[in-house]
């Protein structure tokens, strides 16, 4: 009777371990970890005036394909700018002119790089800065201007309908 017993928990044991491991797994491709990945990488840069939620190890994207990841984010206390570095895989090369913007995607609004190629013929390299950027458009501050807008207006015309003859 031990036997069996023994054998069976030597099977439970099996199945445990393998479900923790494809879980494991699935977790870290889920999270886009990057140990799976051996392709080489250069480093670029980017000051945006606003980032928005815009987090490290978000997408950097280019015609809706991923071409690299966030790798880092810090604030310039000269130019009070969020710089944002950006590991692309170095199978990817774009003009000197090419420009970032930081844009939202999906329902749960993910915010990542999307990078727009220039027609330079000279590429990116290590080390590189992008100069054209655009920051995280931030959804309480268009609605702010909005409302600003409309309180306006119609100050406006109770103003011009008070002061008609």
């Amino acid at each position: 009777m031990s036997m069996k017993k023994t054998t069976l928990d030597l099977w439970v044991g099996v199945f445990v371990a393998a479900g923790l491991g494809a879980l494991l797994f699935l977790a870290l491709r889920v999270g886009s970890f990057s140990a799976f990945e051996t392709a080489k990488t250069y480093t670029i840069q980017a000051a945006f005036e606003n980032i928005g939620g815009l987090k490290v190890r978000a997408p950097v994207k280019s015609a809706g394909v991923v071409v690299g990841r966030v790798v880092d984010i810090r604030f310039d206390n000269t130019t009070y700018e969020a710089i944002v570095s950006m590991q692309l895989g170095s199978q990817y090369k774009f003009p000197t002119d090419t420009s970032a913007a930081i844009m939202t995607s999906g329902l749960l609004g993910e915010q990542y790089v999307a990078l727009d190629a220039g027609g330079s013929d000279r590429m990116l390299s290590n080390g590189d800065t992008l100069r054209i950027t655009q920051g995280a458009v931030v959804l309480e501050n268009l609605i702010g201007k909005f409302l600003f807008n409309k309180a306006e207006e119609g100050g406006v015309g109770a103003q011009e309908e008070g002061s008609a003859p």
